[in-house]
């Protein structure tokens, strides 16, 4: 019944109801008195698209953290004139007593309440509402569905003092439920008696007794000519219980695994047991002893077993007692056994440890109901991927998304499952791989990260998350994964790692995206976090990569977002970058991204003020003459400069360092660069640049605008000169070199960009007819 993810395309019935789930108001239903949810009046719809919109909710609660649920969701289908319901599968937490008591009045063919927790014995009493056409019903986990509050007689004082006690309800049967044919009562609680209440079914087809330890089982030879499917997983067995099964001559499933780490079972498996089911059960195509510990040797001599190629074929069967099988089994469950390590098994599918075909195998039988035998799986499959190749990456990707999916919530298969996908989706898999399936991907990795705060499930999904085009593929879920980001780099107490990967996602979600984008994570609270991580790098006089990650991030953050650099100035950025300046003088990657920053923090009007104070211009003229990182820390120090010289003589509002004597150390700087330094820089828009060509305020800071322009253009034309063009840079130029004010050097250097502007235009021109 598990919804398996995958790779095709949705269907519109799919997106339709996706639509309507999420819009429920605005499609559906309206808000009676401001509360409930209450159905349009005209709708009816059949139970194809009500059993979708059911199973769909109960998927999306499950796994998309963004999605509100709705308390009065179920009473929708209270009414079967207008809504109908066949075929619903509910699961864990969302669904209560209540909820199945709003559906009561539909005839339901098939009803899964898997883990469904909070489910009292009032649902019980519900479930006989369905007993007419129920056919199909899993209580599988349902753990307090026999139980009923007990309140003591007596006052209210009397309940103050002693609060209800759960108690067994003992006497409820499937009495009346004439058409039931397949029973999940998987994990039922100790103390219920499964032989009267399941007597009165006349005519079962499937039962799953999981995890429940019965004294024997002979009342099952009830149904011994209607019982196609027994599990009997985890159940400790004895010789009764083997002659019992041996009776129901009519099974093909039988599964009599267990979880061979769960508990002792005194029951070992014997050749003599394997004999009697393949002579009794002539009509079984799947068995499982997963996790059976053979009692004694069931193999063929091993020069035999080594011989010719692998068969299926009973005939050469290398475990002896499936040689008189008559035909190879469709399915045999052999996980954590020895004998899925042989040569000859006669079965089209095998669940085992010896290869990925069986581990995968493995993952797709237990997933839904076991998931400790899955997160072992999950961890053989990641040694595979980690090792060797995946063979069938596909289907691998599916099944652990799915896993993670199902169990949401179960730390094993949460650090193994999230530890196999940074294998599956690293770039040696990405060519085989669709967006729609990497997006899933995201989707899980997000949802761990969320439930776990545990170090190893934050590491394994920062990892995946690496693996991915950043922002691009990450964009359908940015505030998300951001919000994630910033929780853990908040966290008091930080792993280092996980430290140092989260500043590196960070970093890189916000380059190269849109200024919108840009806000809404500086409101998420981006610039206070790195500062503050920065601060703390600081008190223990570490410049590690967590440090210029942090500092790059806030120049990306900034750029072009005047909030984000208003936000920088209100939280004491400029002491942190005075303190860093002087303490890691040597660090040339950190001086580039800082000066980077100030750039940005410079190109606002109405910021750079703030930036006028002896102290930093001081600071910023002295970097004009560093080496470090080529010419980047020079060429930002006088951008910086340039920006705040472009506000004219009245706005030095300061006596030293003297504004020529700044003048003349710009010009200085710019002239010793090399027009075809290669560059550390990447440029949206050229707009801050251009603003500073039409003026003749501060010719210096027009110079510095053209060297950069001239470089750009040079040593990256594909990329710079139809930007230039785009944006208008060429009249801009044209007018500036009809400028008195303007250096004739600046011109000149002009005139070479738009000579090469138009040789790359001439260049790119499409000649074809």
């Amino acid at each position: 019944s598990l919804k398996m993810a995958s790779d095709s395309p949705e269907s519109l019935m799919s997106l339709c109801t996706d639509y309507c789930l999420r819009n429920l108001e605005g499609t559906l239903c309206y808000l009676l008195d401001n509360e409930t949810l209450q159905l349009h009046p005209d709708i009816f719809l059949p139970s194809e698209i009500c059993d979708k919109l059911v199973n769909q909710y109960v998927e999306l609660v499950k796994t998309d953290s963004i999605f509100e649920p709705h308390e009065s969701f179920f009473t929708l289908f209270s009414d079967p004139r207008s809504t109908r319901l066949a075929r619903i599968h509910l699961r864990e937490h969302i669904v209560q007593d209540q909820d199945l008591e709003a559906i009561r009045k539909q005839d339901l063919v098939e009803l899964y309440l898997t883990n469904c927790e909070k489910l009292t014995a009032k649902s019980l009493q519900t479930l006989v509402s369905f007993s007419h056409t129920l056919i199909s019903l899993s209580l599988f986990g349902c753990c307090n569905i026999f139980y009923e509050e007990e309140h003591p007689g007596g006052c209210e004082d009397e309940c103050l003092v002693n609060p209800t006690r759960q108690v067994l309800v003992k006497d409820f049967t499937f009495e009346g439920f004439r058409r039931l044919r397949f029973l999940n009562l998987g994990r039922l609680m100790d103390g219920i008696d499964v032989q009267a209440l399941l007597r009165p079914l006349p005519a079962l087809a499937a039962l799953d007794l999981s995890g429940i330890q019965l004294p024997e089982l002979a009342f099952l030879t009830q149904w011994q000519d209607t019982l196609l499917s027994l599990v009997l997983y985890n159940m400790d067995l004895s010789e009764e219980h083997i002659q019992a099964i041996a009776q129901l001559r009519k099974l093909r499933h039988l599964d009599i695994s267990r979880d061979h780490l769960s508990s002792y079972y005194k029951f070992k498996l014997t050749r003599r047991v394997l004999n009697l089911f393949v002579e009794s059960l002539v009509n079984l195509t799947s068995l499982d002893i997963s996790g059976h510990t053979m009692l004694e040797n069931c193999t063929i001599p091993s020069m035999e077993e080594k011989m010719g190629q692998t068969s299926i074929e009973p005939a050469k069967s290398s475990i002896a007692p499936f040689r008189a099988l008559k035909r190879p089994l469709q399915f045999l469950g052999l996980f954590e056994t020895s004998l899925c390590r042989l040569t000859h098994i006669p079965a089209y599918k095998v669940s085992g440890d010896k290869n990925e075909e069986q581990v995968l195998n493995a993952i797709e039988a237990y997933t839904e109901h076991r998931p400790e035998i899955t997160s072992r799986a999950i961890n053989l499959l990641f040694d595979i991927a980690r090792i060797e190749r995946c063979s069938q990456l596909l289907r691998a990707l599916q099944l652990v998304i799915t896993a993670l999916k199902c169990h949401k919530d179960d730390k094993n298969i949460q650090v193994t499952g999230s530890a196999a996908l940074f294998y599956l989706t690293n770039s040696e898999y990405r060519m085989e791989q669709s967006v729609k399936l990497r997006r899933q991907v995201i989707q899980v990795v997000l949802n761990g990260m969320e439930s776990y705060q545990e170090v190893t499930v934050q590491r394994n999904c920062c990892l995946t998350l690496c693996n991915f085009s950043i922002p691009e593929e990450l964009e359908f879920q940015y505030r998300r994964v951001n919000a994630l980001l910033l929780s853990i780099l908040t966290q008091s107490r930080q792993d280092e790692s996980i430290q140092r990967i989260a500043v590196h996602l960070c970093n890189a979600l916000v380059c190269q995206v849109d200024n919108d984008h840009k806000e809404a994570v500086g409101k998420m609270g981006f610039v206070m976090t790195m500062l503050k991580l920065i601060q703390k790098k600081l008190a223990d006089k570490t410049c590690d990569q967590v440090m210029e990650f942090s500092w790059s991030a806030l120049w990306n953050i900034t750029d072009e977002t005047p909030d984000n650099c208003e936000m920088f100035l209100n939280y004491s950025g400029m002491k942190l970058f005075l303190e860093c300046l002087k303490e890691f003088p040597e660090k040339q990657e950190l001086h580039r991204n800082m000066l980077g920053l100030l750039g940005n923090v410079a190109e606002v009007k109405e910021l750079r003020p703030q930036l006028m104070t002896s102290q930093f211009i001081s600071v910023f003229s002295n970097l004009l003459e560093s080496k470090a990182d080529g010419i980047e820390v020079s060429y930002n120090a006088c951008g910086v400069l340039s920006h705040i010289m472009f506000d004219g003589p009245e706005a030095w509002g300061i006596c030293e360092p003297h504004r020529e004597e700044v003048v003349k150390r710009m010009w200085a700087a710019i002239q010793s660069w090399d027009i075809n330094s290669r560059r550390n820089i990447n440029y949206r828009s050229f707009e801050p640049i251009l603003r500073l060509l039409p003026q003749g305020i501060s010719p210096v800071s027009q110079h510095w605008a053209t060297w950069a322009l001239y470089n750009l253009v040079s040593v990256y034309p594909d990329k710079y000169c139809p930007l230039l063009i785009k944006e208008g840079g060429i009249p801009l130029l044209k007018d500036m070199i009809q400028m008195a004010s303007a250096r004739q050097e600046t011109k000149e250097m002009a005139r070479k960009v738009i000579e090469h502007c138009s040789n790359f235009k001439e260049e790119n021109m499409d000649t074809s007819r």
